[in-house]
Formats: structure tokens, C-alpha cells, sequence
């Protein structure tokens, strides 16, 4: 590796004020932190050093996400070759069931290797049309301003099109990962310095700008040639259940397993867990995200309070309205445990919760932030059930307050240590 040091070395100058290519000095700088570690370093006895910079940060957090993403990929697939199986089709149409075609791996949801295969088809290339279009926006601003391109990016990068439909267009995740890198981040300052959350910001834009591509009962089972197949419903089960007359829901909250189907498939509480049911393609598992929580939690980069405090939140406002009940409204009827494991929630409370920039810092702030988020999250789900998912909405509520609900715990601690400290005249 010593000639690639050698080498970069010799391009700095270039770079470097004065140089012939100056504007371009944070596409260098990048490149070389990347693949070193920075050779500027804080000096003075100030300054706390420790081995965590904002690289191993950010390459932690993406580790973590890994089981999210082989699972987005491994269920995708297998969402779609159940579809494409029911309906008695060989090979999904357009290039991706080409692709399959010439691999010699046909719609067979109990051959994993197809499974895998063809959601890469859908997950891969959502995934490089958001990092390209969203780091092109990194770059210009970086260039213009003169900026580090930081390492955040990775992690939003990554973040997004786990949140998405496997059906959406390319153009629309471009456009509303543009927009969110733009006015959610850019325009406050760049990296550490956005108030909400970039991925759900984007994710926000879309459902509100395209809500035909981002919801609905057909946007989340990804196969060419899935309207070939009569009578498969590819709703969520929080759309399914939402849609179903109170009236026929078995007490006790059976509703998913037994009352709503899927393609003739049953959806278990297990099955919710594993993750192997429709919905956007990294948050259908929960058991992926307690993978993650554990990576974030044991390297200390994410929150175990905020975790905890969504969780607390959730299950309490879920546990009041489950007895409470409703002759109206179906999804009273889903109890604590049903809601933990469907929609968005799990990946919501461990990645996006617990975002570092748009979270609250304070340790007291922590759980109202946490307990808000999940309490509004049952809120949206339950009372409004023209939206089935309520994660989102209220993670971004979530980080709207953070700064409010910070100031006051901050306040309260001067106070009590202006009277520990007051010495009576």
C-alpha cells in the first residue's frame, strides 16, 4: 500500500489552496480518508482522543444494518417467487426475469438462491440510484462550499432504499433522496448539523409527492408480471388488517393469522418476526433489527434509552386502545406484541430513533424523546387507519421536538446545581 500513499501524497499539492484543482479538494479528501485514516489530528491538552472518528462510526452503524439488507434482499425475492409460483409463471417479464432466465433460476420461493438473486435485482440497483443521485447533491455542496464530504451519507445511503417499495420507480427515489440531502441537510450546513432525519425526510417526500408508488396494496410484492396473477393480495398486514370489517375480527387479536391471507398464506406472529411477509424491503424483520440493536448498543453508538423508551411508549399506548376496543375500527384490535413485529417499527426505533443528530443528547430528554415517538407512532396507526404505518411521521414529530425537549432538561440540571451550590448570605 506504500506506492498508493506515495501517490496520493503527490497529488495533495493539487489540491491544496493554490493548487490547479482546489474546487475539487473535498473529492480527494474523501478518497484518502477513506482509505486512510485522516492525517490531521486535534492538538492541545483540550481535546478528548479515542479510536471512534466519525468513519468507524458510520462503517459500525452500516455493519448493523447487514442483516437488515440480506434479509431485504433474501424476502424480496421471495415475496415475488411466491407470486410469480401462484400464477404459474416460470420467470418474472423484463430483463430482471432475463437475468433469471439465463442463471437458470426459475419463480421458486423454497430455492433460496432465486430468492436472493432476483430481490438483489430490485434491491441493488434502488440502492446505487440513491447513493449516485444523493452523493452527486454531497459533492456539489462540498465543492462549492469547500466542505469535507463527510462519511454521513453512507449510512443515508444505505438507510433509504431500505424504506422503500420494491416497485418504486428509479426516478422517484433519486428525486427524494435530492430533495431531502438539499433541504433537510445541505442547506443547514451539511453533516451533523440536519434537524430531522434524512432518510425519513425522503421517505416522507415521496409518500406524500408519489403516494400511489409508495403505498397502496400492490407497491410492496416486487414481480414483472405480477398483475398476471388474479386473486393475490400484496397489502401489508397492517393495510390488510385495517381494511377488514371489525365485525369478523376474532377476539384476542388472531385477525392476521387467522382472518387475513395472503396469496392463500397465513401471516403468523413468527412469520412477522422473521420478516417474511410483504412491506418496504429492510424493515419487514424484526429479528434483523435486534441484530442490529445489538451491534449499535454493544459499540455504544446507539441509543439504549431511546430504544427502550419507543418501545415503552408503543406498548403502552397499544395495551390502552387494545382494551379499550373500537366497533369501528379494526386495528384497536391489534394487541402490544402484534405491533412490535409489523410495519416499519422495529427498524424505525433502532436506526432512524436513534439517529445522533436529529435525536435528543440528554440522558432525561432521551426517554420523553423515545416515549413520544412511541406513543405517537400507535397514535397514527391506530386512530387514523387511512395510514396503516406511523413510524415515520412520528420519528420526524420526534425530531422536531428534540431540541425543545432537550432545553428544558438542560435548564432543570442548572437549577439544581445553581442550589447545590448556593451558599445562603
Amino acid at each position: 500500500m506504500k506506492p498508493l500513499r506515495q501517490f496520493l501524497d503527490n497529488l495533495h499539492p493539487l489540491f491544496t489552496k493554490g493548487g490547479k484543482l482546489e474546487p475539487f479538494y473535498p473529492l480527494y479528501e474523501a478518497g484518502d480518508t477513506f482509505l486512510y485514516t485522516p492525517g490531521e489530528v486535534t492538538t492541545g491538552p483540550s481535546h478528548v482522543r479515542d479510536s471512534l472518528d466519525l468513519k468507524r462510526m458510520m462503517i459500525t452503524v452500516v455493519a448493523a444494518l447487514g442483516p437488515c439488507i440480506l434479509m431485504a434482499m433474501w424476502n424480496t425475492g421471495y415475496q415475488a417467487n411466491l407470486v410469480l409460483n401462484a400464477g404459474g409463471l416460470e420467470f418474472a417479464e423484463g430483463w430482471r426475469g432475463s437475468v433469471m432466465s439465463t442463471l437458470g433460476l426459475a419463480a421458486n420461493p423454497e430455492n433460496h438462491i432465486s430468492n436472493f438473486v432476483l430481490g438483489a435485482l430490485y434491491f441493488i440497483p434502488l440502492f446505487l440510484v440513491a447513493n449516485i443521485a444523493g452523493g452527486l447533491c454531497e459533492v456539489i455542496f462540498s465543492c462549492i462550499r469547500g466542505h469535507e464530504i463527510n462519511e454521513g451519507f453512507l449510512v443515508t445511503g444505505m438507510l433509504y432504499p431500505l424504506t422503500l417499495p420494491p416497485t418504486l420507480p428509479w426516478w422517484q427515489a433519486a428525486i427524494g433522496i435530492m430533495f431531502a440531502v438539499v433541504l433537510a441537510k445541505e442547506v443547514f450546513g451539511g453533516t451533523g448539523k440536519n434537524f430531522v432525519n434524512i432518510a425519513l425526510t425522503a421517505r416522507a417526500f415521496l409518500y406524500f409527492a408519489y403516494p400511489s408508488q409508495i403505498s397502496g396494496d400492490r407497491v410492496w410484492v416486487a414481480a414483472d408480471g405480477y398483475k398476471l396473477v388474479d386473486g393475490y393480495t400484496g397489502a401489508t398486514a397492517l393495510g390488510q388488517l385495517g381494511s377488514l370489517d371489525p365485525a369478523n375480527i376474532p377476539m384476542g387479536m388472531t385477525a392476521v393469522t387467522n382472518t387475513v391471507t395472503n396469496g392463500g398464506l397465513n401471516i403468523s406472529w413468527f412469520d412477522a418476526f422473521l420478516g417474511v411477509i410483504p412491506g418496504s424491503m429492510g424493515e419487514t424483520s424484526a429479528l434483523a433489527c435486534v441484530i442490529g440493536a445489538a451491534i449499535l448498543i454493544a459499540s455504544g453508538i446507539g441509543s439504549w434509552r431511546i430504544m427502550a423508551a419507543v418501545v415503552l411508549g408503543a406498548v403502552t399506548t397499544s395495551a390502552a386502545l387494545w382494551a379499550i376496543g373500537s366497533d369501528s375500527n379494526a386495528v384497536f384490535a391489534m394487541p402490544p406484541w402484534w405491533h412490535l413485529v409489523v410495519g416499519g417499527f422495529a427498524f424505525g426505533t433502532v436506526f432512524m430513533a436513534t439517529d445522533p443528530v436529529s435525536a435528543a443528547f440528554s440522558e432525561g430528554g432521551k426517554w420523553v424523546y423515545g416515549f413520544l415517538i412511541g406513543f405517537m407512532t400507535i397514535l397514527i396507526r391506530v386512530i387514523n387507519p387511512a395510514f396503516p404505518e406511523g413510524i415515520m411521521l412520528a420519528i420526524l414529530f420526534g425530531n422536531v421536538f428534540a431540541p425543545l425537549i432537550d432545553y428544558f432538561f438542560i435548564q432543570a440540571n442548572i437549577k439544581r446545581r445553581l442550589a447545590r451550590t448556593h451558599v445562603p448570605a
